[in-house]
């Protein structure tokens, strides 16, 4: 218990520290804090990287422990689709591939499977360098266009709808999103400008929204056809991934009679995910 002083609210008085108080028990949490960041700053438990086949302990990245493998860079959502890839995805026989802030180990995953892969940016380390919300490319011209985390800086109305249409028929777009599962509703307000607005709302000053389940709407709304792959155990324990996050892959439907749908049979829901049709 503590002494602490009567202040009176709408629903009668209740009790409040005082200033001397409120000081003391800041510096007390912000030192257990220092302390508790301190001790996992080099890991407790080793992990396993599906990227690069490093085993140990993995690097804290800013208030979030044991996420950043310290061999390749990798990140959760980098593992997760490295588990995507190696299980359930299945490409056509020279298919061509277009990825959006690409990751450099991709490059060699799809190469060494005869893809044709290309990168994509709006500057200039990349392959091409085009906008996704308005590409100067052909129609029908992919059999993927991978998008991790990219919506949430652009207009993603504009990008799906571009994903879509330089898909060719039974074409993948694979994409992962910052979510919030338990949000009925994407948190989007435009009248937010400043840095530290931002920031506050959506954790990232460049971000323009932070979703929530009905990320799952706006693919489908594009025209898609909706399968999800989850991170789930033992996979979060053992590759260091975010409980429950979830890549989401598009699919064009593939026409009466055209071209063979770019992975068929291979975009499995991995059982505990979502899949349409």
């Amino acid at each position: 218990m503590y002494e602490g002083v009567v202040g009176m609210t709408d629903g009668g008085p209740r009790f409040r520290r005082d200033p001397g108080e409120i000081a003391a028990i800041m510096d007390l949490r912000a030192r257990r804090s220092i302390d508790h960041v301190t001790a996992l700053a080099w890991g407790r438990t080793a992990r396993l990287c599906p990227v690069c086949g490093y085993r140990g302990m993995f690097s804290p990245v800013k208030h979030k422990p044991e996420i950043w493998c310290p061999s390749c860079d990798s990140r959760p959502r980098h593992r997760l689709l490295k588990l995507w890839l190696d299980r359930d995805m299945v490409l056509p026989e020279g298919a061509r591939v277009l990825h959006f802030a690409a990751e450099p180990w991709v490059r060699g995953w799809f190469e060494d499977r005869g893809a044709e892969y290309e990168t994509a940016d709006i500057n200039d380390l990349f392959d091409l360098k085009i906008d996704i919300t308005a590409m100067d490319l052909p129609d029908a011209g992919y059999d993927m266009v991978m998008s991790n985390h990219v919506l949430e800086h652009v207009d993603d109305k504009a990008a799906l709808a571009e994903m879509f249409r330089i898909l060719r028929p039974g074409g993948q777009a694979v994409i992962t999103v910052p979510m919030i599962e338990g949000w009925d509703r994407t948190h989007e307000d435009p009248s937010l400008k400043t840095e530290a607005e931002l920031r506050l709302h959506y954790g990232d000053p460049s971000h323009l929204r932070f979703y929530g389940r009905d990320v799952r709407d706006r693919i489908r709304t594009a025209g898609f056809a909706l399968h999800e792959y989850v991170a789930l155990e033992p996979d979060v324990s053992t590759h260091a991934l975010h409980r429950g996050e979830r890549i989401f892959v598009g699919r064009k439907p593939a026409m009466e009679g055209g071209r063979k749908p770019a992975a068929e049979g291979g975009l499995k829901p991995a059982g505990e995910g979502a899949t349409d049709g």
